[in-house]
């Protein structure tokens, strides 16, 4: 079936490797899974997901009616800063709100009397490779570090989250995170129905050691008698979606430059933003620079080395283009839009979206 390039392709097989896991976890730890919607909310494969996960987390007001539209399980909604509007809309869907800080679980506990409701606490230590996205930077914002604060609302909440890992594949840095979490809030979890470890823990690698990450969430839920939640995005979604694009032009300037028919800086700008290159299943002798047909000079997917010399019409897949991809997509240049495929288990191939010049005219007015 032939395709219009740009276009994101999700495999529902490859997604499904990953389910497998995320279930495995589930079932010899007891903990709830839930996901996070801030990394991946293509609902177009929320039946496939919503068999093997207990429910979502949303950030924001659409997000989280997103997840009580399309997945319809357990709904958790955080945000670094409510308004009172986003409360009152909030609590028509979802079960859990988790508040940013005491200041604001304080303002809005009333508003919410029949929710599940925690705080989240900035434990001091994180495992991320940049600052930008590191927790508990220098003055950072996320999560209440007042101790002598989360002691004094305590009766208010039923549990707590951390939100401490960014792409920590380290099991032993995982491990000894927990456990110094562990020496300075357990008595706040003997107190405690539940406890999040939030996300970021990717236990779904190639070789990371499942039975040990599984050993240690239980004895964890074991030893405080709290019912444990995980939040992953792309330890769910890793290595399932492919942004598909075409060669439109090679040019020249001391290397070879070929020029697809997408943008990093529109289509895969996580990578942009983190100075990453995507990444191709590509080997061999022939080596250009992949660059975005954008007006930005650094629109550049990365230099690789191909089996056979670039051509016009040539296409190129680049892997990994799930998590913190697709949702930060933009209409940047007013490029197309790439359009949304499934390739459903079973080999179907679902034209699910398509965007036309009606969706860029009216994402501003």
């Amino acid at each position: 079936m032939e395709i219009n390039t740009p276009y994101y392709l999700i495999d529902e097989s490859k997604l499904l490797c990953n389910l497998e896991k995320v279930n495995c976890v589930r079932e010899s730890t007891g903990a709830k899974i839930v996901l996070a919607l801030k990394c991946f909310s293509a609902w177009s494969v929320f039946d496939l997901i919503k068999q093997y996960l207990d429910g979502t987390t949303g950030s924001s007001v659409y997000e989280v009616k997103l997840g009580h539209e399309e997945f319809g399980k357990e709904n958790q909604a955080y945000s670094v800063g409510f308004s009172e509007d986003d409360v009152l809309e909030i609590r028509k869907y979802a079960n859990r709100i988790i508040f940013n800080s005491v200041s604001q679980l304080r303002r809005f506990h009333d508003l919410v009397p029949n929710m599940t409701v925690g705080l989240r606490i900035n434990p001091q230590i994180s495992y991320s490779h940049f600052d930008l996205a590191d927790p508990v930077r220098q003055y950072s914002r996320l999560g209440e570090s007042s101790r002598e604060k989360i002691l004094d609302v305590l009766p208010l909440i039923s549990g707590v989250l951390f939100h401490f890992n960014c792409d920590n594949d380290d099991e032993m840095q995982f491990d000894n995170s927990l456990d110094y979490i562990c020496s300075i809030y357990g008595d706040v979890f003997s107190r405690l129905e539940w406890v999040s470890l939030g996300g970021g823990i990717y236990f779904t690698k190639d070789k990371y050691h499942l039975a040990r990450f599984c050993e240690k969430i239980k004895a964890f839920g074991d030893k405080y008698n709290v019912q444990v939640y995980l939040e992953p995005g792309e330890s769910v979604v890793t290595g399932s979606a492919e942004l598909c694009t075409t060669v439109v032009d090679i040019v020249r300037n001391e290397v070879d430059i070929a020029i697809v028919d997408a943008s990093i800086e529109a289509h895969m700008l996580d990578l942009l933003t983190y100075r990453l290159s995507a990444k191709l299943d590509e080997h061999g002798q022939h080596e250009y620079m992949i660059a975005g047909r954008s007006c930005l000079a650094g629109d550049i997917f990365g230099t690789y080395h191909f089996r056979s010399p670039l051509k016009v019409g040539d296409k190129i897949n680049f892997i990994d283009a799930a998590g913190y991809t697709m949702v930060k997509k933009n209409w940047f240049n007013g490029l197309q839009m790439p359009s949304i495929v499934v390739k459903r288990i079973g080999g179907l191939i679902d034209v699910v979206r398509q965007f036309d010049y009606n969706d860029y005219k009216n994402n501003l007015s």
